[in-house]
C-alpha cells in the first residue's frame, strides 16, 4: 500500500522492459520468425544495460 506512489528505478523498468521483449519474443516465434529474433536482440541489449547498472551498485 505504501509503495504505491514509488517511482521505479531505472533497474527496474528496464527489467520490466526486458521481460515484455523476450514474452514478445516468444510469441512471434510461433508466426514470424525473423521478428522474434528481432524482439530477442532488444531484449540481450537490454539484458546488456541491465549489467551495466548492476556492476555500479
Amino acid at each position: 500500500m505504501f509503495g504505491l506512489f514509488k517511482k521505479k528505478s531505472k533497474l527496474e523498468k528496464l527489467q520490466e522492459q526486458y521481460k515484455k521483449l523476450t514474452e514478445e519474443s516468444f510469441k512471434l516465434s510461433h508466426s514470424n520468425r525473423r521478428l522474434a529474433d528481432k524482439k530477442a536482440t532488444e531484449a540481450d541489449a537490454v539484458m546488456q544495460e541491465i549489467e551495466i547498472l548492476r556492476k555500479e551498485e
